[in-house]
């Protein structure tokens, strides 16, 4: 189902679970919508405590006053003119799909990065752009029209976060734009898709064997680990960097890469250099072992 005319909207339901999901309710919000009821994932534990958390979409919602669920089929009840999903994590039935419209905002340039990782995946596969779409939902993942596309480059040394904070702003700017001006007539995804799955524990561990424009690539997504002395070793931040520079440089299977940010096992996230000064590295001494 198509969005209504600007004219018509008035009342969104809002359905998403991360923290990228949070500036655009709140823009909603502040544009004068009437929001009848945020959908988010149910309440789950974090860290090894047993107090169950808010999603950060759900404590945002609570923060605004807006009555909250994690049960999808509470959208049954509610009267609305549009859903806005963001990063919700669950496809939509297509019972509601035939009953309300729904828009997505997805980080990506689709059908290049459907999927749970689009951002990560951008970054790790070197791309040179991203962008995000404002489309149309579908049954299917990722594979409805699209209303409206921004592409933006990815800085060489951008990190998730930084990206994604871009990426947001600019959706966010899709989206209400979007509402005032009309949403107009999707147009069909055109290209060849490529998925985008989620990260796994094993892709975040560093391989040496990689070059270091690779490796670089990996410690900006986030979670990047090696070992040092037998101990799992986080490495925070890097650089691209030469044999000649000062500062903790490592080599690679092609490159060189300084060391920015790290942390040792057990202890706090610290420069690299105050660590190396402290463990007595040296260039010749290898990591990954």
């Amino acid at each position: 189902m198509s969005a209504a005319p600007p004219d018509v909207i008035r009342r969104i339901v809002y359905l998403g679970t991360p923290g990228l999901a949070v500036p655009p309710l709140r823009a909603l919000v502040d544009a004068g919508y009437e929001i009848p009821l945020v959908v988010s994932r149910a309440d789950a534990r974090r860290g090894r405590g047993t107090q169950r958390m808010p999603s950060p979409l759900k404590a945002a919602a609570l923060e605004l006053g807006l009555p909250v669920t994690d049960r999808l089929a509470d959208l049954d009840e509610v009267e609305a003119d549009l859903a806005v999903v963001v990063a919700y994590g669950h496809l939509i039935p297509e019972t509601m799909l035939s009953r309300l419209a729904f828009v997505n905002l997805h980080f990506s340039l689709l059908p290049r990065w459907r999927g749970a990782a689009p951002v990560e995946r951008a970054i790790l596969a070197g791309d040179a752009t991203t962008g995000v779409c404002l489309m149309d939902l579908d049954i299917e993942l990722d594979t409805g029209a699209v209303y409206r596309r921004t592409e933006t480059p990815i800085g060489d040394d951008e990190t998730l976060d930084e990206l994604r904070g871009r990426l947001v702003e600019i959706g966010t700017d899709q989206l209400v734009r979007a509402l005032v001006d009309g949403f107009g007539e999707p147009e069909p995804q055109v290209g060849d898709p490529v998925y985008a799955a989620k990260i796994t524990a094993a892709e975040r561990e560093i391989d040496w064997s990689q070059s270091a424009v690779a490796i670089h690539r990996r410690v900006r997504v986030g979670g990047a680990f090696t070992t040092w002395n037998g101990k799992r070793f986080k490495i925070h931040r890097t650089r691209l960097a030469a044999a000649s520079d000062s500062g903790v440089v490592v080599s690679t299977a092609a490159g060189h890469l300084e060391l920015l940010d790290v942390q040792p096992e057990g202890k706090p996230r610290m420069d690299a250099v105050s660590w190396a000064n402290g463990a007595r590295w040296s260039a010749d001494q290898a990591f990954g072992s």
